[in-house]
């Protein structure tokens, strides 16, 4: 890689990072996690990249992949197109780390790279489904960059961008999540069911939030037992819990020294199995045994791979994996032998190489379905047992087997007999496994087990599911889907009512008022704000947690029914926020010059880009499923704004829900205009105002009196302009969550509302 020259000349030809930050949701770029990187190019604003001699030639060469940006051209190659018709490094940067990515195994999203006020001073905006991976991307990315432009004037100059792909997808081998779990997790997103990580490395993921969240890790569910687990691990308990339920089984038993498994196997009848009984993924299994020899030598190697070992009667005909998920069989694959065939000058480990681990389909990563052979002591036993060693010379012709049963990487789950499939389901439970992958030997899948002489040999908790999603023959099967189905039934979607609450003032005392009038409801209600973490009237946490952290650790908690987020300029900007969507959004108001002159907020339009945040994850579909009537979906989302702000109401337009203005003034012309929107008195668009001195709640034509300001208590002669709106802003609220005008009412003759420390407190109802 090059390094910056020491002259000042080209020393100022640099990219540097002067602030990288990782916003952890949907934020005023995008709806997904992205990075934010503040790049100063310095003299490099002089030198957009059709002036530098033989970039565009390096970048295309080392990234061909790159043909296939389309750009604002919006066409194949447009990327590349705009490299040659000239475009600046920070664009060039972003593409060149999203295709690194992409390179490495993470998929595509989302880049940008815009301007600041500053000349030379970009911000270049990434989707970063991992920070530390984009970031190792990003700091590749500028190498790469740097060095394609070659300042340095080398005769040739060399980025070593397969090393560095390399690098790149060992990070995402081991700190993204494998492919067992991202395919539940892509279904889960793909129904609208919210996903999150929760350890930073390893497949533990909350689908859902709230109450409502379920937990996966890899193929293993919170419904998955324990004791089911344990009784998989234990291949003789499994067998006799399965044999006592009429299933059919291999005969064996336990044996504990190599002596007693040739006696057992000679008084059984030979050909015999010997496995470990508790181990996993085929390790110390010998099947088809005979001789005294191999049976001791098998036995000494299945002792190393578990506790005990087990003996039991072989059953001819081939391995397959059928995967029961709830008790329905959603997948079946093969097993396969793998032999190699001599031509009188190879060796069987040169054949190997040759004939079977050159396949692309074989490799070491999870991606490929097929793994690579290596002749490990199951498989010289195996070829010892033809009369040949490692380093033998296969005669040509003459076809060795290397291993009986290999990857379950041949789809036939159409072939599987129903009765098979029906034996399969009763396996799972009897053990008591939800998800079970299900071993079974048989000549011929598409007839009945037990009239070919067949067995289930094994009941395996937390299968690999990526034979059945990318199997090396036949189409793939969708485990993930029918995962997420078993999880959530029906049209739940997992998701509990969310409010996030934003503006220049008076969030965090709406953001009180409506966190009460939730729990009023009889909703387990968390709420996160600057005066702290809640759990309806019992904080937990003091310190300011109107973040993204504390709205993260709220939506974990397996009690909270409800959630009200405050979420502060600040925090949008700089954290992103914590949820994918939310059933309402509010902006108390919007006072630009009140967010002026930090982290770079200079124009109304920037205000406008951060606070449309939260109108922009409003949903449009039921937030949540009602939990006695499944079919019964939860009000459509909303927006609540302030009608007197003029940014507000543009930003009205951006709603994919409903909107619900507030005023004090009910004859605010934009009011007026919004209510009267629709085909009847009743069925117009809503609004909450004050009318002779009655907090009302309009729908179309239609008016309904809520309460009188003077049954309002509050710590001063009277309430002022700001507590007034925020008790306005709280009811549009609570009434977009479907919570009774009744309940509203007496919720919030109920409060004492203290304008000196903001917060709303319990009167009578506690």
């Amino acid at each position: 890689m090059s390094t910056c020259s020491t002259s000042d000349n080209q020393s100022a030809k640099d990219i540097k990072f002067l602030d990288i930050k990782h916003l952890n949701g949907p934020n005023l770029w995008t709806y997904y996690p992205a990075l934010e990187a503040t790049v100063d190019i310095g003299a490099l604003e002089d030198f957009p990249s059709d002036t530098i001699p033989g970039f565009y030639e390096r970048l295309s060469e080392w990234l061909p992949t790159l043909i296939e940006h389309r750009c604002s051209y919006e066409e194949r190659g447009g990327f590349l197109r705009r490299v040659k018709e000239g475009t600046w490094p920070c664009h060039i940067l972003e593409h060149v780390t999203l295709e690194l990515q992409n390179l490495a195994g993470m998929r595509g999203g989302f880049g940008r790279a815009r301007e600041t006020s500053v000349r030379g001073v970009y911000k270049v905006a990434l989707s970063a489904w991992h920070e530390e991976i984009t970031r190792t991307a990003l700091y590749a990315a500028r190498e790469l960059v740097l060095t394609a432009m070659n300042f340095q004037q080398h005769e040739k100059p060399f980025f070593d961008v397969e090393e560095t792909i390399r690098n790149l997808r060992d990070m995402v081998d081991s700190l993204w999540l494998g492919p067992s779990t991202a395919c539940i997790v892509d279904a889960a997103v793909a129904r609208n069911i919210p996903a999150m990580r929760l350890i930073s490395r390893g497949n533990l993921v909350q689908l859902g939030h709230g109450n409502r969240c379920r937990h996966i890790w890899t193929a293993e569910t919170d419904r998955t037992p324990a004791i089911a687990e344990s009784i998989s691990r234990d291949k003789d308990l499994t067998k006799a819990l399965l044999q006592s339920c009429g299933v059919p089984v291999p005969e064996g038993c336990i044996i504990q020294s190599a002596q007693e498994a040739w006696e057992f196997a000679d008084d059984l009848g030979v050909p015999v199995v010997i496995k470990p009984t508790d181990g996993n993924h085929g390790r110390g299994v010998f099947i088809e045994l005979t001789g005294r020899e191999e049976i001791e030598s098998a036995f000494a190697v299945a002792c190393r791979e578990g506790s005990s070992v087990i003996v039991e009667r072989y059953i001819p005909g081939i391995e397959h994996r059928l995967l029961v998920v709830g008790g329905k069989l959603v997948a079946a694959t093969r097993g396969d032998s793998v032999s190699v065939t001599g031509n009188g000058t190879s060796t069987i480990m040169e054949l190997i190489e040759s004939q079977i681990n050159s396949d692309p389909r074989r490799g070491i990563t999870e991606n490929h379905p097929l793994n690579l052979i290596r002749l490990d002591s199951a498989a010289q036993i195996e070829i010892a047992h033809q009369g040949f060693q490692s380093d033998s010379v296969v005669p040509a012709g003459t076809t060795v087997l290397i291993q009986r049963n290999g990857n379950h990487a041949f789809d036939v789950t159409d072939e599987v007999h129903p009765s098979t499939a029906a034996i399969a389901s009763l396996a799972a439970r009897i053990i008591g496994l939800d998800i079970a992958g299900i071993d079974l030997v048989a000549s011929d899948i598409s007839k009945p087990l037990m009239e070919q002489g067949g067995a289930i040999v094994e009941v395996n908790a937390g299968p690999s599911l990526l034979m059945h999603i990318k199997p090396a023959v036949g189409k793939s099967r969708p485990v993930g889907e029918a995962i997420v189905n078993h999880l959530f039934p029906g049209q739940d979607s997992g998701r509990i009512p969310i409010v996030g609450i934003t503006g220049s003032r008076g969030k965090t005392a709406v953001a009180h008022i409506v966190a009460k009038l939730l729990a009023l409801s009889g909703k387990q209600t968390g709420l996160a704000c600057s005066d702290g973490l809640f759990l309806n009237n019992r904080q937990i946490d003091k310190k300011d947690c109107a973040n993204w952290n504390a709205a993260h650790r709220t939506l974990m908690n397996p009690t909270v029914e409800a959630a009200v987020f405050e979420n502060g300029f600040d925090v949008i900007l700089n954290q992103g926020l914590a949820y994918d969507s939310c059933q309402v959004g509010v902006i108390t108001n919007a006072d630009p010059e009140h967010h002026f002159g930090r982290n770079g907020i200079e124009s109304q339009k920037q205000v406008f880009t951060v606070l449309r945040t939260q109108v922009d994850v409003v949903t449009p579909t039921a937030a949540a499923i009602d939990d006695v009537n499944k079919d019964i979906k939860l009000p459509i989302g909303a927006a609540i704004l302030r009608a007197e702000d003029e940014m507000l109401v543009e930003i009205a337009e951006l709603c994919h829900g409903e909107v619900i203005y507030f005023s004090r003034n009910p004859d605010l012309p934009v009011l007026i205009q919004h209510c009267s929107q629709g085909t009847g008195p009743t069925q117009g668009k809503r609004a909450v105002a004050i009318r002779n001195n009655n907090i009302v709640l309009i729908t179309g034509s239609e008016e309904l009196s809520l309460i009188d300001l003077s049954e309002i208590t509050v710590e001063q002669p009277k309430p002022d302009t700001e507590t007034i709106e925020n008790i306005l802003a709280a009811i549009a609220t609570a009434w977009a969550l479907g919570i009774e005008p009744d309940l509203l009412r007496t919720g919030i003759k109920s409060f004492r509302f203290n304008p000196t420390t903001i917060t709303p407190e319990i009167k009578i109802f506690h």
